[in-house]
């Protein structure tokens, strides 16, 4: 579907060609659309019901089903959205998450119509929502596989995994007496997001503060914006970290997100830090200051593609704690807003790192401390 087609910079039959040159879409059948205009609507719900495969008959089956998105409601506790892949479920049915073991009763199931809309059962092929007082959306995380507590399916539905923190940082409230507010704050955005993870955190220059954990810089801005707009929060925000993996001479293995916790150089044989594969999209014209950005990042480069006659694909491989700081910034200043960019964390790799320290009056303040490269 081509969408916003009324719109004056529209140019559907380049985007058409685009598209089958860099994806290798067939767009000869492609629909144009525009639902201000009222325009390919009608076409759209007919090739939906005629393209679309409808689900398999798997009625009599074990129960699976699978979450796909959970947010926290105040009064009836966490409500799961859900598909049903496999067999079906009642109101009132015992139920089973297969990754995290927990058991609930399906108190209330229904249909979303588009609101919420009470239903007594959800076949295979059905979408639906329901309630069961889960108190945290940690307990129902996206990805599991939903089953019957007393007639268990074998196995669960692929593609679930743990979400884990990739970037951590110090967040300390400006005034010292805000820090509870702080903690309720946290609290709080943690029941609609299971992947933000904190600890508290002292500091002799901050004062007392929180450890956070996010899923990358994206996650961390909102997080961050969220805290100051919601609640009204005055944030001090150290410098984003990674994870490192710390060898040590008796052959233990840490891992370390803060600087401060490095164990003595004495005591560790090498440090391996994170790795990503980084996809960068430039009109042709941008192509060497991007280049000299990823070299100026410790960039190992890869491979270059023409996608089209005037844009370009660049493929590096670059550590993440030098794309946590300002490489997003940079990376559109220096291609007046045209470049993009999207990474994939593919590995550790044991790197030359040393831990860096910055005193103030003598004193070194540990929540300054970062942890860098030794050529710089």
């Amino acid at each position: 579907v081509l969408n916003k087609i009324d719109l004056p910079g529209a140019e559907p039959d380049r985007i058409a060609q685009e598209i089958e040159e860099i994806i290798g879409l067939d767009c000869s059948n492609a629909i144009r659309c525009s639902a201000k205009e009222g325009i390919g609507i009608i076409e759209i719900l007919d090739a939906i019901v005629t393209k679309v495969p409808p689900p398999k008959d798997t009625l009599k089956n074990p129960l699976r089903a699978l979450i796909f998105d959970s947010y926290y409601d105040a009064y009836r506790g966490v409500i799961v959205y859900f598909r049903v892949i496999d067999g079906s479920i009642r109101k009132g049915d015992k139920i089973c998450f297969m990754a995290n073991k927990k058991e609930y009763v399906a108190d209330e199931i229904g249909v979303l119509s588009p609101n919420q809309m009470e239903a007594d059962e959800l076949h295979a092929g059905e979408v639906g929502y329901l309630s069961a007082s889960i108190r945290s959306v940690a307990d129902a995380r996206v990805g599991d596989t939903i089953t019957h507590f007393a007639k268990r399916a074998e196995s669960a539905l692929p593609g679930y995994s743990e979400a884990t923190p990739m970037v951590f940082c110090g967040l300390f409230p400006l005034e010292a007496d805000q820090f509870e507010e702080l903690r309720e704050a946290l609290g709080r955005l943690q029941l609609n997001d299971a992947a933000l993870k904190f600890e508290p955190e002292s500091s002799s220059a901050m004062g007392f503060g929180f450890r956070c954990g996010f899923l990358g810089l994206l996650h961390m801005e909102i997080v961050q914006e969220r805290l100051e707009r919601e609640y009204n929060l005055n944030l001090i925000i150290t410098a984003p970290s990674v994870v490192y993996r710390v060898n040590c001479s008796n052959n233990e293995t840490v891992e370390c997100s803060n600087p401060s916790l490095l164990p003595e150089p004495g005591k560790r044989r090498s440090i391996e830090e994170p790795y990503v594969k980084i996809e960068l999209l430039t009109p042709k014209d941008y192509i060497g200051p991007i280049m000299e950005l990823g070299q100026e990042r410790r960039g190992e480069f890869k491979e270059m593609n023409y996608i089209t006659e005037n844009r370009a694909k660049l493929t590096y491989m670059l550590p993440l704690a030098e794309m946590v700081g300002d490489f997003f910034d940079q990376l559109k200043s220096r291609s007046k807003g045209y470049a993009s960019m999207e990474y994939s964390v593919v590995g550790y790799r044991v790197s030359d790192l040393v831990k860096l320290d910055i005193q103030i009056n003598g004193e070194p303040v540990e929540a300054l401390s970062t942890i860098v490269h030794k050529e710089k």
